[in-house]
């Protein structure tokens, strides 16, 4: 005979014979029954018009040799989980691994977490940098034909350097949304500034404002599009980040039109947007330092969420249910 745990009780059941195939054992007892009837609703009294189905009708392991296979090993055995929410407990290996039930779905969950700030913070102060000194000097608002040959350096660095890190850390972080916008800015500043390095030591012309240049048009074609498509995503995330993104996405469908045709006006009107862009940005990226700092809401950022909006509210649970991943808070 073995003796089978189901919670603080042992109850005798024939032993299993490794090489016999039969039909799943029965219950044990009445108070089996109940408990599985609770947990699945699926068992009705005789006569009733809703038959009882087996909850263990799809165990991977019904099969008696499978079974005692994992006896031997050691791995079928009593965990004794128990929801007092839902008054059901879990007394063997085969229930949890294969449960639907808040209980079992966290018992078999082995979650290892590598804590980290949100990427996005380095990578908008790096895109807010980048941009505003370009967009400034695209409005002109300052500057001349060479400014290009001093912006560079921070150009590559800061806004291509800094994003191309914090678009990589957000693969781990799972944010789509900066693996789009960080990854492609961060390779557009690297471009740009070597564009500019270029020019400063006379291997190419300069690109002058009020120009027609349809190559350098379709270098901002590109990053409408690309930048488009992550702005609707942004949309269900927060209000702050799809601001950033969307008049972005403008200033660029704006350089590429002034580039196209060569109308000077176009192009200033895309620096402008630019640099709203870049203050967003700002704000949004220091949003994230104040809630990181203080772990609650500082400057709200439009999340769709009453406490991600509310100052001094705390806007995120560490430990997300099923939001994604069991146990992992998915974003940033």
């Amino acid at each position: 005979m073995i003796l089978r745990h189901r919670g603080r009780h042992a109850e005798r059941i024939r032993a299993v014979d490794p090489d016999a195939r039969s039909e799943p054992e029965p219950y044990p007892s009445e108070r089996d029954r109940a408990r599985d009837a609770h947990a699945s609703g699926g068992y009705r009294e005789e006569g009733s018009a809703r038959p009882y189905r087996d909850p263990r009708e799809n165990d991977p392991y019904r099969d008696p040799r499978e079974r005692a296979a994992y006896r031997e090993r050691g791995e079928y055995r009593d965990t004794g989980a128990y929801d007092a929410d839902r008054g059901q407990s879990h007394s063997d290996w085969a229930e949890l691994a294969t449960g639907d039930d808040e209980v079992a779905w966290r018992a078999r969950t082995r979650v290892v977490l590598s804590p980290m700030a949100a990427p996005s913070i380095i990578g908008l102060y790096g895109f807010m940098g980048a941009t505003l000194m370009v967009g400034a000097w695209q409005a002109g608002w300052y500057g001349s034909s060479s400014t290009g040959g001093v912006i560079w350096p921070f150009a590559i660095f800061f806004g291509g350097l800094a994003q191309l890190v914090a678009g990589f850390y957000a693969l781990r972080a799972r944010d789509t949304v900066a693996v789009a916008a960080h990854g492609t800015w961060g390779a557009f500043w690297l471009g740009w500034g070597v564009l500019q390095l270029l020019v400063a030591t006379g291997v190419m012309p300069a690109i002058a404002f009020g120009s027609t240049n349809t190559s350098f048009a379709f270098w901002f074609i590109v990053l409408t599009l690309i930048t488009m498509m992550a702005a609707i995503g942004a949309l269900g995330r927060n209000l702050g980040v799809a601001a950033v993104l969307w008049t972005l996405a403008a200033g660029s469908a704006l350089t590429a039109a002034g580039f196209y045709a060569g109308s000077l006006g176009t192009q200033r009107a895309g620096g402008v947007l630019f640099v709203i862009s870049a203050a967003i940005a700002w704000l949004v990226a220091s949003a994230m330092v104040f809630e990181g700092a203080f772990r609650r809401t500082i400057i709200p950022l439009g999340e769709y969420s009453k406490a991600g909006n509310i100052p001094g509210r705390v806007p995120t649970v560490p430990m997300e249910y099923r939001g994604g991943m069991p146990g992992v808070k998915v974003g940033q």
